[in-house]
């Protein structure tokens, strides 16, 4: 199956068109145009509307024959790259970042690409805390991805900053100070962190009710592996004061492990070994 199967209320034609409109919109958020900065943020945000329509319809299995949400790797990295943009949306208003606008919409054309291209399977509930347990994982990828792009601008700030230019690696470039940007990339660290773990503990709770018990797979270990990296970062942190490239590296490597967690086994199970949801 290439696309995902739609809703009574939208013909696969319709559903095929939705992601295209979403995806074209995403692209023309990332146009180079200085002088048409309202069109751009315009397209951003029409991109994202589509794209949650197509979270609920599709994704959300809204209408369709079998209740259940659709997972898998495309789908699951949908919702955390909307919630990211979602962040930002929350965000612009606070404070402009339209260097960032043209990222966010090249994730967001990838991220519905994908999860038309490679739907997963559509899973039934099968107990009452499963679609808790989903939304915290989610959540926790949207707000470590929301960590990710804050500390790719503290980065570039940085680098400017050594590079001899204070100007350019201070508000002018970011939308806000380097201190208040440090301070709001490791919040969103802070809160990513306190929802994997309450993701965690729910899964083990689930595994114990659960007649199979836990399972030592893929997803379970990077996701360990990721939590320890996150725990480490912000011990560190409190403890020995990292900051800078020292910290971003952490939150990277954990980024990375939990995207492998979920994301990247399902990748694999899905597209190289062309399984489906077990």
């Amino acid at each position: 199956m290439i696309l995902s199967t739609a809703s009574p209320t939208l013909a696969p034609d319709g559903a095929l068109l939705l992601a295209a409109v979403s995806a074209a919109l995403y692209v023309a958020a990332t146009l180079p145009l200085p002088r048409l900065q309202r069109f751009s943020a315009a397209a951003l945000l029409g991109g994202f509307v589509l794209h949650l329509l197509l979270l609920v319809v599709d994704i959300g299995g809204v209408g369709q024959a079998e209740r259940g949400a659709r997972l898998g790797f495309g789908p699951v990295l949908s919702m955390a790259v909307w919630l990211v943009i979602a962040v930002h949306t929350v965000e612009s208003r606070l404070v402009p970042l339209p260097g960032v606008r043209k990222w966010l919409g090249g994730a967001g054309a990838l991220a519905v690409v994908l999860a038309a291209l490679f739907p997963g399977d559509t899973r039934p509930v099968t107990s009452a805390l499963a679609p808790l347990h989903f939304a915290l994982g989610v959540g926790s990828y949207g707000l470590f991805g929301a960590a990710v792009l804050h500390a790719v601008l503290l980065d570039a700030a940085e680098r400017r900053l050594r590079a001899g230019n204070p100007t350019a690696g201070g508000g002018r470039a970011t939308g806000m100070p380097l201190l208040q940007l440090e301070r709001l990339t490791f919040r969103f660290v802070e809160a990513g962190f306190a929802v994997l773990t309450a993701t965690l503990v729910l899964g083990t709770f689930t595994a114990a009710l659960d007649l199979h018990g836990w399972r030592w797979d893929h997803k379970t270990v990077f996701s360990l592996l990721a939590w320890g990296v996150f725990a480490a970062l912000l011990l560190g942190r409190r403890l020995r004061g990292w900051r800078g490239h020292r910290a971003t590296r952490w939150l990277y490597t954990g980024a990375v492990l939990l995207l492998l967690g979920y994301a990247g086994s399902r990748f694999v199970l899905e597209v190289m070994l062309e399984r489906g949801a077990s």
